[in-house]
């Protein structure tokens, strides 16, 4: 968990539409389809059952609304919702624990908040003592207690410890997954919130637009203060998911 940083952006982290669905979820390494049902819910019939599920994550506007419709806080969300499904665990199974986050900490947007750091391990494993299924089994998996303390598992402290919170203790910058040599993040206080790298602040965007247009690595790198091998991973990263 990186240190309270003072907060000077030009978007709001809440109300800003950023991202769309497709660009959210290919920043942070997940099927669309995945990330969809985060933001908007979902309502389908699986086997002759009706199974429906409140979204979990910050979206602006209609679900059938196309375009940017994410907002940073949204986007937060979403990586810290990562964390929980890299360490194995179904979202559906701890959904409703999810669903209490908020109201049991006093808090909105729990998921974008510091005190999901410091007190949300505590308020699910709580939630689990309480609860005798599968939900509250799945969120066993996510807490562990050490040194008489709840702590999320390490592959979600791993991904939570990463998040610069702002002086109100939401967050501002988030690191983007899929990298190996160079260090991309998203940064509300620059580039609109826009993947940039941390070393020199140039946009993704700007790096392999240049390289795209038919410079070599070794030029965009010099242009934009990097070294080819951030360039190269970001080129990797990039046809990776397309």
């Amino acid at each position: 968990m990186t240190a309270l940083a003072p907060e000077k952006s030009a978007v709001d982290r809440f109300a800003d539409p950023l991202y769309s669905l497709a660009e959210a979820s290919r920043f942070l390494g997940l099927p669309e389809s995945t990330f969809r049902s985060w933001a908007r819910g979902y309502d389908v019939h699986v086997k002759g059952r009706h199974v429906t599920g409140n979204p979990v994550i910050t979206a602006l506007g209609a679900s059938g609304q196309r375009g940017a419709s994410i907002p940073f806080v949204g986007l937060a969300e979403g990586y810290a919702l990562a964390a929980m499904r890299r360490a194995g665990v179904p979202l559906q199974r701890i959904r409703p624990a999810l669903e209490q986050l908020s109201t049991q900490m006093g808090i909105g947007n729990a998921l974008a908040s510091q005190r999901l750091y410091t007190d949300g391990a505590e308020v699910l494993y709580d939630y689990a003592q309480r609860h005798d299924d599968q939900q509250a089994a799945a969120v066993r998996d996510l807490v562990v207690v050490r040194n008489n303390q709840r702590v999320f598992a390490e592959v979600v402290q791993d991904y939570l410890k990463r998040i610069t919170f702002g002086s109100d203790g939401y967050a501002v910058a988030i690191p983007l997954p899929g990298f190996e040599q160079a260090d991309v993040v998203a940064d509300v206080r620059r580039g609109f919130g826009q993947p940039t790298f941390a070393r020199g602040g140039a946009r993704l965007e700007d790096v392999l637009g240049l390289f795209d247009a038919g410079e070599s690595v070794a030029t965009v790198a010099l242009e934009f203060g990097l070294t080819g091998l951030e360039v190269e991973d970001a080129i990797r990263n990039r046809d990776k998911k397309s």
